[in-house]
């Protein structure tokens, strides 16, 4: 434990980003095109003795976000790490007004308030909270952590298809149709997977949200439809003061089916974090922000014992606007088994 410790702040010395600079905006052919990114080294070390202590580079993401004029524009978003690129979003959008714009191509399923906004923003190196050499969670790998539910059924996540959202007084929604096989992945069958979220600003502090997914997949009885809702709040917002961000979900777990009649499994999952930032008057430290989550996750409510509940404190210490330096503490407790933990840091320049 002592030798992990010892190293991880080594780990951190050497991911200390430099100061970001402005992003990059060039203007040609009637467009006027953005350029940007973010670069997200990290270092984890895990209890689990069969896991590697491992540096890496988590994230790597260019950014090209095109405005023709106040009604067309479009993103590409490509990712880099772990070997390989992907293309992560890209999409063609038509903003009608301020109550509907359509955008057509890939990008975030209309879901939940953890998986939609960007890695930019979150203080939580990891958004499933994952253990290396850790994976007690039956049907969806991993940990029983809200997103990695959430994640691993295909509620929320990327997928390809068609978006609309709007706004209106204090309400606001989200609405895709997408194949529902996710990411760059063409269609198994002619149906298809419906998900959308409204929001209710009760205040300028203070929302709440309700969301429904419908998901299309292949059993061995032939197409079936998975469901799965839940509800949200939010009090505060990114990088100032109090933030509080709290969800439940329940639904279809259509990777858990009964023999025979191929019925799913019902799961249920929650979760909370809060974090409060504080500004600093400095010239190398701007804000310093700490962090606690409690997330529980069963995958299976009629079987007793395969969940388990994640406890994250942690702290990210802002440098410059988004770009940061930071650090977590995942501990996850099964209903059966041992708990196990992960200590990561992860650096991230915004660019």
């Amino acid at each position: 434990m002592f030798r992990a410790l010892g190293l991880f702040a080594v780990a951190l010395l050497l991911l200390v980003p430099t100061q970001s600079a402005a992003q990059l905006q060039v203007s040609g052919r009637g467009a006027t095109l953005t350029l940007g990114g973010l670069l997200q080294p990290q270092y984890t070390a895990s209890s689990v003795e069969s896991a590697d202590n491992d540096f890496m580079v988590r994230r790597a993401r260019l950014r090209a976000e095109v405005m023709v004029n106040d009604f067309i524009g479009g993103r590409v978003l490509t990712e880099f790490g772990g070997g390989s690129g992907i293309i992560l979003d890209a999409y063609m959008s038509l903003a009608f007004s301020e109550g509907f714009n359509l955008s057509v191509g890939q990008f975030k399923r209309a879901f939940d308030i953890f998986e939609l906004p960007s890695p930019g923003d979150l203080p939580e190196i990891e958004r499933d909270g994952r253990i290396e050499g850790y994976a007690p969670c039956a049907s969806v790998g991993s940990i029983c952590s809200f997103s990695r539910l959430t994640e691993g059924l295909s509620f929320a996540g990327r997928d390809i298809g068609v978006r609309v959202d709007g706004s209106s007084g204090a309400l606001s929604y989200l609405a895709t149709l997408t194949n529902g096989t996710g990411l760059n992945t063409s269609d198994q069958n002619d149906r298809k997977s419906l998900s959308g979220r409204v929001t209710y600003a009760v205040n300028e502090d203070v929302s709440v949200s309700g969301q429904l997914g419908l998901h299309d997949y292949v059993d061995p009885s032939g197409n079936a439809t998975a469901v799965g809702f839940g509800g949200e709040v939010e009090v505060g917002t990114w990088r100032d003061g109090l933030h509080v961000r709290g969800a439940v979900v329940t639904g279809d777990n259509w990777r858990d089916l009964t023999p025979v009649t191929f019925d799913p499994a019902t799961f249920l999952t929650f979760q909370g974090i809060v974090t409060y930032y504080y500004p600093m008057d400095s010239d190398r430290l701007v804000g310093v922000e700490p962090l606690a989550r409690l997330s529980f996750g069963d995958p299976n409510t009629d079987t007793d014992g395969d969940g388990g509940v994640l406890i994250t404190p942690g702290v990210m210490f802002y440098i410059n606007g988004r770009t940061r330096i930071g650090a977590n503490l995942d501990i996850y407790s099964p209903q059966t088994g041992d708990k196990e933990f992960s200590l990561g840091g992860q650096t991230t320049f915004y660019f």
